[in-house]
């Protein structure tokens, strides 16, 4: 395992803007799969002890994602992924809201804008997080964005290097 690996989480309130950079030591096609297959995604798209339940998935474009982290006492936190544009195994992007249980967004939303990229083994993934309002950016940042965000990409690592040794 790479202990050398980017890790970086930027906001910029000026542009209302996430900007996170992380490097897994795994190959592009494993790592793609991790952002865009329900059953690896529901292993690590939340924050420990919650879990990520994905209601349905259809990733394509103009496809929904409709998932909830769920907390070990049972509360649900829903949210709704549209699929806006996807080229395979280097970017895709998304309309992210959260939800009530009934697939209403709360809007305004964010849009995700997500590119892979594989060097000497290794895969970066460059993301970034537009906001329709600071409004929008500082509840997501209150409501522990970032450390929750950098808990599950930790996750995925460890997913990643067991899914590794399984090839």
């Amino acid at each position: 395992m790479k202990n050398n690996l980017l890790f970086d989480f930027t906001v910029d309130k000026i542009t209302k803007t996430v900007f996170v950079n992380r490097e897994f030591a795994a190959g592009l096609s494993l790592v793609w799969d991790a952002f865009t297959k329900q059953e690896i995604l529901d292993q690590w798209w939340a924050p420990k002890p919650w879990a990520s339940k994905t209601k349905f998935m259809n990733f394509e474009v103009g496809g929904r994602r409709f998932y909830a982290m769920v907390s070990p006492e049972g509360q649900e936190h829903w949210s709704i992924q549209k699929f806006t544009s996807i080229s395979p195994t280097t970017n895709f992007k998304m309309s992210n809201a959260f939800a009530d249980k009934d697939e209403n967004p709360e809007l305004p939303g964010s849009d995700w804008d997500l590119n892979f990229s594989e060097k000497n083994g290794t895969t970066k993934v460059s993301i970034t997080i537009k906001n329709d309002s600071l409004n929008r950016l500082e509840q997501m940042i209150e409501m522990g964005f970032e450390g929750g965000f950098t808990m599950t990409l930790n996750y995925l690592e460890n997913i990643l290097t067991t899914l590794s040794q399984r090839q």
